[in-house]
């Protein structure tokens, strides 16, 4: 068994400085469970199913985030719950059950967990992989004790949520905050589109969180959206949702390295991926949050690859190959990110959006 240390090395930084991030380990034999791992924001995708295959893993190597709400059953009905206490749980409008499990699951990539062995007997799943329907499904291999669940099926991120009960952080020193100079430089847009011509689940489900606060920050009037891919991403949505008439607000895009946007009432910015908190506009205007993939695809977009051509065409002539991805279909936030997020905003209780709110649980489709 390894002794973890207090203070635990992760990887070189460019200036040849080591950076330091936390690790867990068994809470009962101490045996160390991930690699290194820092804490970001917690995704909001990660309760979002998609598709019928296999998806990517739910977390970046070397990271992972803490789900504040309680995970796992047994489940209680809401009629048990009752308003009162799902309010203080964070939840303002009726869902079909709540978890009573402990609060502070912590998500990380299957490649950065350790020393841990399946328990048999809990590797059920629906269809291609685990699910995570038997309990947790992973124990210490030192001293057996379940600590982890591991869900890989279709339609679900891959990932490894920790048992809080069962784990213990070891934490190293708080790391460097980039700033948003610094986040423009280094991070890198996730693309509206894949292929063949599929739009990004992770578009999908970031949207369907932003429409539930930019249905808030409406009022319920009518919104006025610029052309491209804000339209194409909340235009359809707010048709079917808002009133007919004249535009009352005005939405627009924010953020660093963009133009201060005037006379708009709403705007979409950027999350800030390590802290969560979202960028801060000048002035009052109402905000939607966005991943900062996700915000980056819109704000800085790149819609060709860029390759050098060959023959007879000047050195710096560049081509697009391959094409530019095109959607098959069109752009719809997903429902239930959407249905999730807005019950556990405030403003549900508003008698127009809980309307609005209940028309749309109740719809089959």
């Amino acid at each position: 068994m390894r002794t973890p240390t207090a203070v635990t090395m992760i990887r070189l930084s460019e200036d040849g400085e080591w950076l330091l991030a936390d690790m867990f380990v068994c809470g009962e034999c101490g045996t160390e469970l991930t690699a290194p791992v820092t804490r970001v924001a917690f995704p909001v995708r990660a309760h979002h199913h998609y598709g019928h295959e296999m998806l990517p893993a739910l977390m970046e190597p070397g990271t992972y985030a803490v789900d504040p709400e309680p995970r796992g059953g047994p489940w209680r009905p809401w009629a048990e719950v009752g308003e009162e206490a799902a309010a203080a749980l964070g939840v303002f409008a009726p869902v079909h059950s709540l978890p009573s499990g402990p609060p502070g699951a912590v998500v990380v990539a299957p490649g950065d967990t350790r020393a841990t062995v399946f328990i048999a007997g809990r590797c059920d799943g629906y269809c291609l992989g685990l699910d995570g329907r038997d309990g947790p499904n992973l124990a210490c291999e030192s001293c057996g004790r379940a600590v982890a669940t591991r869900m890989d099926d279709c339609s679900i991120w891959q990932a490894v949520w920790l048992d809080p009960t069962a784990v213990r952080r070891v934490p190293g020193p708080e790391p460097r905050t980039a700033d948003w100079t610094t986040l423009l430089a280094e991070e890198r847009g996730t693309p509206p589109v894949e292929q063949p011509g599929r739009w990004s689940p992770q578009w999908e489900a970031s949207a369907g969180a932003a429409l539930a606060h930019l249905l808030a920050a409406s009022a319920g009037e009518p919104v006025a959206l610029p052309a491209g891919l804000l339209s194409d991403m909340f235009g359809r949505a707010l048709t079917l949702l808002l009133p007919p008439g004249r535009p009352a607000r005005t939405l627009s895009l924010a953020g660093p390295g963009l133009p201060v946007p005037t006379g708009a009432e709403i705007v979409v910015v950027p999350v800030h991926p390590r802290t969560g908190d979202p960028w801060r506009p000048p002035g009052e205007p109402a905000t939607v949050p966005l991943p900062l993939d996700v915000w980056l695809g819109l704000a800085f977009p790149q819609d060709r690859s860029l390759l050098p051509v060959t023959g007879g065409l000047p050195r710096d002539v560049r081509r697009d190959d391959p094409l530019p991805a095109h959607p098959n279909w069109m752009f719809r936030p997903d429902r239930w990110v959407f249905l999730r997020t807005l019950a556990r905003l405030p403003e549900v209780r508003r008698p127009w959006l809980r309307a609005v709110y209940d028309r749309l649980r109740d719809e089959r489709c």
